[in-house]
């Protein structure tokens, strides 16, 4: 199969609809301005400003979304392409750190949205320059931050499933993008203490697991692709590890790919949702543990 990871995200809108964490999401809702200028950075194909409109946060608002992936900005043009007229709408295929070294100081956001992003950058070194995208006592909304947990059942050796579990995530806490670490396994709970850190008041955290499995009727939607597509990430992340036996790894990923077709497998990963305010004039008045000097 070719893999096509557009219609990954597309497929991942329904996971994600049920996974966000219902009571950060009402949060946000409830602090959102009137016709708020919003920046969500790794857009992907628009499904948030999609959900945002469908759910009736916004009517009139600009958002600005932006992708390093020039065709996941291609397909959001043509999914969001019949959006209200009172959203205006502003995509880019861009560099995150380009776009931020383009825009620091110009005009700052209401609302800065990453979604499922988070988990793959330095967050720590990226958080305050991405704060200063907003302006002082913006809202943050920061969902889908994978938080330690990739669970496929049924087992099918627990050994080695427990291996596997533990280097696939060994492998985002090892990630370099142009030789900087960009991952974390574990980025859910250390956002506590780094958005604290950054200067951010958070005022509503929860989990927003992605729960997959079949009815009677199959995988909802398109989910059946998503999971070959999740199963296929592992396969590219661990196929030359020198600690799994390639032959059996090789067996091992095809026969999860073999319960997807069967309607058998059950996948969860643990993620954590965050939303809160900006509050640029606490910036470097905390101590080593977030605590307030």
């Amino acid at each position: 199969m070719v893999y096509d990871f557009p219609r990954y995200l597309a497929a991942k809108k329904t996971v994600d609809d049920r996974a966000l964490n219902a009571h950060v999401w009402q949060t946000l809702r409830q602090t959102l301005p009137p016709q708020p200028r919003i920046l969500e950075i790794g857009a992907g194909i628009g499904t948030m400003v999609e959900r945002l409109v469908e759910q009736q946060f916004i009517s009139a608002a600009t958002y600005t979304a932006i992708d390093n992936q020039p065709e996941n900005i291609a397909t959001a043009r043509q999914r969001l392409a019949h959006l209200p007229t009172g959203i205006e709408l502003n995509l880019e295929a861009i560099d995150l750190f380009e776009f931020i070294a383009r825009e620091q100081g110009q005009q700052p956001w209401d609302l800065l949205i990453a979604h499922a992003f988070l988990d793959l950058m330095d967050i720590p070194a990226t958080l305050p320059q991405l704060f200063a995208l907003l302006k002082p006592g913006g809202l943050f909304y920061f969902s889908i931050n994978f938080d330690g947990v990739t669970t496929l059942e049924p087992a099918i050796d627990p050994a080695l499933d427990a291996q596997i579990e533990q280097l696939y995530h060994q492998t985002m806490d090892e990630r370099l993008t142009d030789g900087k670490p960009s991952g974390d396994s574990r980025s859910g709970r250390h956002l506590f203490g780094q958005l604290r850190q950054a200067g951010a008041q958070i005022l509503a955290a929860g989990s927003s697991d992605w729960v997959v499995f079949a009815g009677n009727d199959g995988y909802p939607a398109d989910e059946k692709y998503f999971l070959q597509f999740i199963v296929e990430t592992m396969h590219r992340a661990l196929a030359d590890h020198p600690a799994l036996d390639g032959a059996q790894f090789a067996a091992w990923i095809a026969q999860r790919q073999a319960q997807i077709e069967a309607g058998e497998l059950v996948y969860i990963a643990h993620q954590l949702d965050f939303v809160g305010y900006w509050l640029a004039d606490q910036v470097g008045n905390r101590g080593p543990n977030g605590e307030m000097r």
